[in-house]
């Protein structure tokens, strides 16, 4: 398995995952990845493409897709293709607590910002861009911590989980252990927000009264980028629709 622990990358991030087998349930690391590009058909979900992709799953990723439009299409629809994609998975993909890492592969190939490696994600996020919390979660963290162990703690390793979930942490001894000595940390976010200027070191943004955000800020780079693929598409001649052949409203 290919995993990055340590250093920045743009468009990548580690989500938290789990496999329950009835009896038995254990969690491990997922690397997510994003692309984005100027166009007009907005966000593909290559894991629904080639139908292994869950539809919970599925509606968490339009979820997401919802509160990118909320963010973005103040005045006019988005001139976007993306992609998004769990590597290295050929089992499957259900469940929607990897959206917020989908989020931030997202932001970050918007925003050219990188995000931190060594830092896994689990939460799913609804159109407000609130963290909802998810299940398994003391079997994803001690899932990442074994193998950041494996590799060698360093200090920058660590989880951000939903706010919500931390009354549910029951975690092994050596977690802990971890924990107190600084080697490892556990992070909480309750809104998107948060997560993406912990993992990628940048404030987020708010819009002012004409919809535009701060340069510098995450939504600021990602908004710039944005404009830029519209006035791409506008000289090249594409039409931006305000809906997909399929009739689902999508990103644009």
């Amino acid at each position: 398995m290919l995993i990055t622990l340590h250093g920045e990358k743009t468009g990548q991030l580690n989500a938290l995952t789990q496999i329950d087998l009835g009896d038995y349930r254990f969690g491990f690391p997922v690397r997510v990845t994003a692309r984005t590009f100027a166009g007009e058909d907005g966000l593909l979900n290559i894991d629904r493409e080639v139908e292994m992709s869950g539809p919970i799953h599925d509606k968490g990723v339009l979820i997401l897709q919802n509160y990118l439009s909320a963010l973005f299409a103040h005045n006019t629809p988005l001139a976007l293709d993306a992609s998004v994609v769990f590597e290295q998975e050929y089992h499957g993909v259900e469940g929607d607590s990897a959206s917020c890492a989908e989020l931030y592969v997202l932001l970050s190939s918007l925003s050219g910002l990188p995000l931190k490696q060594g830092i896994a994600v689990t939460g799913a996020v609804n159109q407000h861009g609130e963290v909802l919390p998810v299940d398994g979660i003391n079997e994803k963290i001690e899932g990442y911590f074994r193998i950041c162990s494996t590799t060698g703690l360093d200090g920058s390793q660590g989880v951000l989980i939903p706010h919500r979930n931390r009354r549910h942490l029951m975690l092994d001894s050596k977690v802990v252990e971890a924990v107190a000595n600084g080697l490892f940390h556990i992070h909480t976010a309750e809104h998107a927000s948060e997560g993406m200027e912990l993992l990628s070191g940048c404030a987020f943004g708010a819009a002012d009264e004409a919809g535009v955000y701060p340069p510098g800020s995450v939504l600021g780079n990602a908004q710039s980028t944005l404009l830029a693929y519209r006035r791409a598409c506008q000289i090249s001649g594409h039409h931006v629709p305000e809906h997909s052949k399929s009739g689902h409203k999508r990103v644009r």
